[in-house]
């Protein structure tokens, strides 16, 4: 009898802890973006940061390599992280303004035009930083002249500008999930797994 209220009482313990844990895991938001064209144009481009996670791979010519990328964006301050198999190995580069620094997986650290050698010598172009934190999220970059292509439901099918050629191919809650960069012999394909915007 004893034995079988303590079961009983162990029983309701746990079924109260499993709801107290059902009740403390949070389904994460989607980003929060403006369907209007104008409006979602004007929101991005004036973003403090964001955070995306996914994967990258970079063709120069009949070179190549694929990446995980983890990148932060705050203001002026870019944080990426590249993560390859050997032969590439891993980078952590950050930018602060006008400021370059790189990490190798190797140790080596480069900062100013010796981290922007590295850089460019790993990836085998220089990227434009300044211009792809907008790209990433599926606007112009609002200092330069560009021609954008709008497609369905309003958003952007293409924009051109600096030479580059951004096309997305998929959206997810009116964010890039997947999109092609080209310039000359340069493509890099990025799909993004994961998104976090920062308010103004």
């Amino acid at each position: 009898m004893i034995a079988d209220r303590l079961r009983s009482a162990l029983r309701g313990v746990v079924l109260l802890c499993a709801a107290c844990l059902c009740a403390c895991v949070t389904v994460p938001r989607q980003p929060e973006v403006p369907q209007d064209p104008q409006a979602r144009r004007e929101h991005l481009q004036s973003l403090s940061g964001f955070s995306l996670s996914g994967r990258l791979a970079v063709a120069v010519g009949q070179e190549g390599f694929s990446a995980n990328l983890d990148w932060i964006q705050r203001s002026a301050h870019t944080e990426l992280d590249l993560r390859a198999p050997l032969g590439f190995g891993s980078a952590h580069v950050v930018r602060e303004g006008t400021q370059l620094n790189l990490e190798s997986s190797r140790g080596e650290r480069f900062s100013g035009p010796e981290a922007s050698e590295a850089l460019a010598a790993r990836l085998g172009f220089d990227p434009p930083l300044d211009s792809l934190r907008y790209w990433a999220l599926g606007v112009a970059d609002p200092a330069r002249p560009a021609i954008e292509t709008a497609g369905e439901g309003g958003l952007p099918a293409a924009i051109e500008q600096d030479g580059w050629r951004i096309d997305y191919a998929e959206f997810k809650a009116s964010l890039p999930r997947r999109l092609t960069l080209t310039r000359g012999p340069v493509r890099l394909r990025l799909v993004v797994d994961r998104w976090t915007l920062v308010a103004r």
